[in-house]
């Protein structure tokens, strides 16, 4: 029996996603992306993987959560691009 791997992304911390579950990686600064974080949250869909530090990307999944990572939106899009 084959074994097939999925792919994981480092976002940070030792923190990993499944690359192929993510759909945007954008920067939090703006308006909508902040209501995008609070709505996630109230839902119970947001996943905090900063480690206390201050969130420079947002990563949206395939199945609506929403996770935060102390990465440059740049620097998590080059781990997606090398995987």
């Amino acid at each position: 029996m084959t074994e097939k791997r999925v792919p994981l992304v480092n976002i940070g911390f030792g923190n990993v996603v499944s690359a192929s579950r993510v759909i945007a990686i954008v920067d939090p600064g703006s308006s909508p992306m902040k209501r995008l974080r609070e709505e996630a949250n109230e839902r119970g869909k947001l996943i905090d993987a900063t480690q206390g530090r201050k969130t420079r990307a947002i990563i949206v999944t395939d199945s609506d959560h929403v996770i935060l990572s102390a990465l440059q939106v740049e620097t998590v899009t080059q781990r997606f691009t090398e995987e």
